[in-house]
């Protein structure tokens, strides 16, 4: 009798320390997964405080580019209302459409030569370079603790201890678009790209360069 009586307490003891150690473990998934959530936000609200002075540097020299400006706004302040969801289902979608537009106003600054000399937009390029380097590290690392945290609370005994104490949900991926996973850049080359003709703000386009004298078209 003794010796059930001892078996019985025995497993009774392996059971709870079983439990306490799945719960622990499932706290420690979980706010692994909150911490790594939380540099996500960091990195996503840089980012979105860079953008506006990008798009006023560069509007500087293309005013005439509205329609891009207008999208680049609009698809931030889509961002900014889901980044206050914290649903990473409804943030990635929003912040693919502001990469996306992101990349229009580069392809615009490249028309644009004076801006290389313009050292607002460079730094302002280095920081949303140095941003969206450390937002994709942030993003999977999120997704690897995400993917941790979800199979535990899919596994026995861990998915019952889940469901008996609570508090315990399985979390969303941070998922970029592939063409997103880019980091957007202005690439500067040694050959210009034309050129505005109006020139820098405040400055007044010059006359054409003395040249040849244009022949009849060819017929």
């Amino acid at each position: 009798m003794t010796i059930v009586i001892i078996v019985i307490v025995a497993l009774v003891v392996l059971v709870l320390l079983g439990l306490v150690l799945a719960y622990n473990g499932l706290v420690r998934k979980r706010n692994r997964t909150q911490e790594a959530w939380s540099q996500i936000d960091v990195e996503l609200k840089r980012r979105h405080d860079l953008i506006p002075n990008l798009v006023e540097t560069v509007k500087g020299y293309a005013a005439h580019e509205r329609g891009t400006f207008q999208a680049v706004t609009e698809a931030r302040a889509a961002a900014v209302s889901a980044g206050a969801t914290g649903d990473p289902a409804r943030i990635a979608p929003a912040e693919n459409a502001l990469s996306q537009s992101l990349r229009s106003l580069f392809a615009v600054a490249e028309n644009y030569p004076q801006l290389r000399a313009v050292e607002s937009f460079v730094q302002l390029q280095e920081q949303l370079t140095a941003t969206e380097d450390k937002l994709e590290f942030a993003r999977r690392y999120y997704n690897t603790s995400a993917r941790d945290y979800n199979i535990a609370l899919q596994t026995f005994p861990r998915n019952l201890v889940a469901g008996a104490f609570g508090g315990f949900h399985a979390v969303g991926y941070f998922e970029a678009d592939v063409a997103d996973r880019a980091v957007p850049q202005v690439s500067f080359g040694a050959q210009a790209g034309p050129a505005d003709p109006a020139g820098p703000p405040g400055q007044a386009a010059g006359p054409p360069p003395p040249g040849p004298a244009a022949g009849p078209p060819a017929g």
